[in-house]
């Protein structure tokens, strides 16, 4: 056994060897994020073929790839809060938003709602079709003890109103938010950093060798961290190409072939809603083909890594490189980890609201039933983390007000994992749609920029 760990190591290591010559050779960080991740599927299916999933040879393999996979991962978790603060504070610093920061706020979290209200409907629409129900899912071990942890889970929060609910996320200890300790931490972070640059606005009219100083500081820590996010994402290709082995490596194919119909009715609303935010880019009057091409690398890692979060600094690259400003970028990327994830908030807990709904008795095509779950899909999607589990947090949010039962939130464990992948892709698209069309309607977007025919500008610095 110990034999066939060194082999799939020194395969891996070959495979990391292809892509660092890559990058000798200078080709672009594009196309090997393409290759990282055709390598990642093809070694995993191929350790698949050759190996049990839960084979004493693959846990230990993916146990050394981790080191590369979630490495990578942690990595771009550090790095996530101190770039949302610093960037919301060097966009007042910079005067990039003190003009209309009331309207972009408001315009950002209304598109990031607004969809999420859309991801909702097509949700319903896709379960209807399908005709899924939870009585057509066999409940094992593995889903029992799921629906056990959601039921726990459920009696942490089921106390909490509304109202509390809305005061999580208002920071009393924001160094506490920092480290990312609740699930409300970035919009809390956000808030933090706000208030912190309107205070400098009005250092600025009274004291402003202070306030001139303060913003040195600001762009110097600017400068910094922005530098440790480029060192960070040269690590891309490689980390993608570990998480996706590993992703296709320990996948279980029987229970996907089982629950087959479940997973393509949750990739069909998946891809119906991509779509819709391509048709809204196109309604705007930009080139949804170019947002497709320059979005690809960002939505390839989220889609293997299955974390918003992570997936950040690439988001905010990826819209000022569609001509996005950087100071809206900040705020869209920031406030699509926590408010209305199209795919994790909206799309996943109204499917499991419809399927569950017959097993209480419910006809889940009445019409009131339908606008209530789409209210309170889109008002639950607020302090949902975009960190794994996220969904499974909105599904309880979900059941509960709808008086549904909790514990079958667990239903689909087996196949959680592939439905999760095309979720945060999903999530992090939205939340850069939110962030272009925001641009576009306050007249920011450079559409020249949006345009041009380039890939991620970590390049140039690598």
């Amino acid at each position: 056994m110990i034999g066939y760990v060194f082999l799939n190591l020194a395969i891996m290591l070959v495979l990391l060897g292809v892509l660092f010559y890559m990058n000798k050779k200078h080709i672009s960080f594009t196309k090997r994020v393409f290759t990282g991740l055709g390598l990642g599927i093809v070694f995993g299916l191929l350790l698949q073929y050759f190996y049990e999933p839960q084979s004493e040879a693959i846990v230990k393999s993916v146990d050394w790839f981790n080191i590369v996979g979630s490495g990578y991962v942690k990595f771009l978790q550090m790095i996530v809060m101190p770039l949302v603060f610093i960037s919301i504070l060097s966009a007042f610093t910079r005067l990039k938003l003190t003009s209309n920061i009331g309207k972009i706020s408001v315009l950002i979290i209304g598109i990031l709602l607004g969809t999420t209200a859309i991801a909702a409907a097509v949700g319903i629409t896709s379960a209807t079709v399908f005709n899924l129900e939870a009585v057509q899912i066999e409940q094992g071990e593995a889903e029992l003890s799921r629906g056990d942890q959601i039921s726990e889970t459920y009696g942490t929060i089921q106390d909490k109103t509304m109202p509390q609910q809305i005061l999580e996320l208002i920071p009393s200890n924001p160094f506490l938010d920092l480290t990312g300790a609740r699930p409300t931490s970035t919009i809390s972070v956000v808030i933090f950093a706000a208030f912190l640059g309107i205070a400098y606005l009005g250092v600025k009219r009274k004291q402003p060798e202070h306030a001139e100083f303060f913003a040195k500081i600001v762009d110097t820590l600017h400068s910094i961290i922005m530098r440790v996010v480029t060192l960070i994402l040269r690590l891309t290709p490689y980390g993608i190409l570990a998480i996706m082995t590993k992703t296709v490596a320990t996948s279980d194919l029987d229970a996907i072939l089982k629950l087959g119909k479940f997973v393509g009715a949750s990739y069909v609303a998946l891809i119906v809603m991509f779509l819709i935010h391509l048709l809204l880019l196109m309604l705007a009057g930009l080139n949804p083909i170019v947002y497709l091409r320059k979005a690809f690398p960002v939505l390839s890692f989220a889609f293997t890594s299955r974390t918003s979060a992570g997936a950040l600094p690439l988001n905010i690259q990826t819209q000022k490189q569609l001509g996005v400003s950087e100071g809206i970028a900040n705020f869209a990327g920031s406030f699509g980890l926590s408010i209305g994830q199209n795919g994790c908030a909206g799309i996943y807990p109204a499917m499991l609201a419809v399927m569950i709904a017959p097993t209480v008795g419910i006809n889940p095509l009445d019409p009131s039933f339908i606008a209530m779950l789409i209210a309170i899909v889109a008002i639950s999607s607020f302090g949902v983390a975009g960190v794994g589990g996220g969904a499974t947090f909105a599904a309880i949010l979900v059941l509960s007000a709808m008086n549904l039962p909790i514990a079958l939130a667990g239903l689909l464990i087996s196949v959680e994992p592939l439905i999760d992948m095309g979720r945060t892709a999903v999530n992090v698209s939205g939340s850069m749609t939110s962030g272009i069309l925001t641009s576009k309607i306050t007249g920011d977007l450079d559409k020249e920029q949006f345009s041009e025919e380039s890939s991620l500008k970590i390049e140039a610095e690598m």
